[in-house]
């Protein structure tokens, strides 16, 4: 039973250690709620201040369904669209999932401004960053 617990440790260790690569935590966030938009910025904006500022995480924050809606450039409100700019200059990259644009009828030029397409999807974006070695947190 020791060696399975030791088999179990070091793999997690060899699927997490890629998120610290060069000194730098690299996160994915997961938003498909459209209710949790405010939160989720709120809490992004919170970890990089958590961890000493921009210079020590990469966050993608990676959104589909109706989350996508509240960051239609026309139909934004002020608070999403100030808090989506400052985070960008901070780094922060938010990709949008193409089936849900599709779904929703609107075109990706119709987004906020330095918006990342996603085109194979916003799951399959997360599971493509994650493969890679970033933690995934959904608020």
């Amino acid at each position: 039973m020791p060696k399975l617990r030791l088999f179990a440790l070091v793999m997690m260790l060899m699927a997490v250690l890629p998120a610290f690569a060069a000194d730098k935590l690299n996160i994915v966030y997961h938003l498909a709620d459209e209710d949790k938009v405010g939160f989720a910025l709120v809490n992004v904006r919170n970890h990089i201040n958590g961890v000493g500022g921009p210079e020590n995480v990469h966050i993608v924050l990676v959104m589909h369904g109706p989350a996508v809606k509240a960051f239609v450039d026309i139909d934004a409100v002020d608070k999403v669209r100030n808090a989506v700019k400052a985070l960008q200059a901070d780094g922060v990259e938010f990709d949008v999932c193409a089936n849900t644009l599709a779904a929703i009828n609107v075109s990706f030029d119709e987004m906020l401004p330095g918006m990342v397409l996603a085109p194979n999807g916003g799951v399959v974006r997360i599971a493509e960053l994650e493969s890679q070695g970033y933690l995934y947190i959904r608020p």
